[in-house]
């Protein structure tokens, strides 16, 4: 196939892209020129700013498009409108699990109802608009390039050259051993898939000639102990515990979700972590384990906003009077 990926050279773009060019696939990555320097040197590369000018994409064609960073409605319809007629081939677009309204039901399929999202436009990603711009984003991508439309909803995407470092960051934690603040409950659902696992499924799908929406996820039941267990038993070293500490105590102690990434903290993001991956499991999607990933990760400049070592010590200390 020829196929264009759309961001192709950060973390998500760089695997499928060079997955697909192991596969002997002709890969084009359109990107800005900011991370691409030196890598997948067997690719053509368009330099362009999908938000400014996409006249590079005149007079070429694909088997296949695959788009990972459109964010606003507005990127997909003016990504169809550069192309010429028919030059995208089978489009696929990266969404997420946050396209589903709250709360849905455990073990949800993709026909579960989806947020409301017949108003104007955000003009900017934020936690409150970033659900209702990605089913606005569906919505244009199907308008533009037809029923065959694929549509990926992964959760946390989780692997080597996440620029994110959210679940490095407790690769990186567990590594060091000792008492580990734990986040909540380790119940609370919480769901992950590899890069890599994803990216070669994707190139499958697009393939098999896959269209429609499919969740790319571990299936439910898996929360945070889950993840915190495969991680230790990885990379812990011997005497490493885990104390799970509440919620409610965090937050008097003004700690906020970032400073411990992952924490399924958000009524909206646990009601959302339970998404059923039968229908892309029936397709392909393979899922190592957790455990497999954290091995893979290679140290990382601790994340700023991040508890310190000091400060997790001391909310331990006082965790443990209040128990007391």
């Amino acid at each position: 196939m020829r196929i264009l990926v759309i961001g192709g050279t950060r973390f998500i773009g760089f695997h499928f892209a060079e997955a697909a060019l192991a596969a002997g696939h002709e890969v084009t990555v359109l990107h800005r020129g900011r991370s691409g320097a030196g890598l997948l040197p067997d690719a053509t590369h368009l330099i362009a700013d999908r938000d400014a000018d996409l006249s590079a994409l005149r007079g070429r064609s694909w088997d296949a498009t695959v788009d990972l960073c459109a964010y606003f409605p507005r990127q997909v319809r003016e990504l169809a409108a550069a192309l010429d007629p028919g030059a995208a081939g089978r489009y696929l677009l990266v969404s997420s699990l946050s396209v589903y309204d709250a709360p849905a039901a455990p073990g949800f399929a993709e026909d579960s109802p989806l947020l409301p999202a017949d108003g104007p436009e955000a003009a900017e990603v934020t936690a409150e608009s970033y659900g209702v711009l990605k089913v606005q984003c569906e919505r244009a991508a199907r308008e533009a390039f037809g029923p065959q439309t694929l549509l990926i909803r992964p959760t946390y995407v989780i692997g080597p050259r996440d620029y994110t470092h959210r679940f490095d960051h407790w690769v990186q934690r567990l590594a060091r051993g000792g008492e580990v603040l734990a986040p909540g409950r380790p119940d609370a659902p919480l769901q992950v898939v590899d890069v890599r696992d994803l990216t070669a499924w994707m190139l499958g799908l697009l393939a098999q000639g896959a269209r429609g929406a499919y969740h790319a996820a571990t299936p439910p039941p898996f929360g945070m102990g889950d993840l915190l267990d495969a991680v230790a038993a990885a990379v812990a070293p011997p005497g490493t515990t885990l104390t799970w500490v509440s919620e409610d105590f965090l937050r008097a102690a003004g700690v906020p979700e970032r400073a411990l990434p992952l924490w399924p903290a958000a009524p909206e993001i646990r009601a959302t972590s339970t998404a059923d991956p039968a229908a892309a499991l029936a397709t392909g999607l393979t899922l190592r384990p957790v455990a497999e990933t954290a091995r893979d990760i290679r140290p990382f400049e601790p994340l700023p906003d991040a508890l310190t070592p000091e400060r997790e010590a001391e909310l331990l200390g006082a965790w443990h009077r209040r128990q007391a």
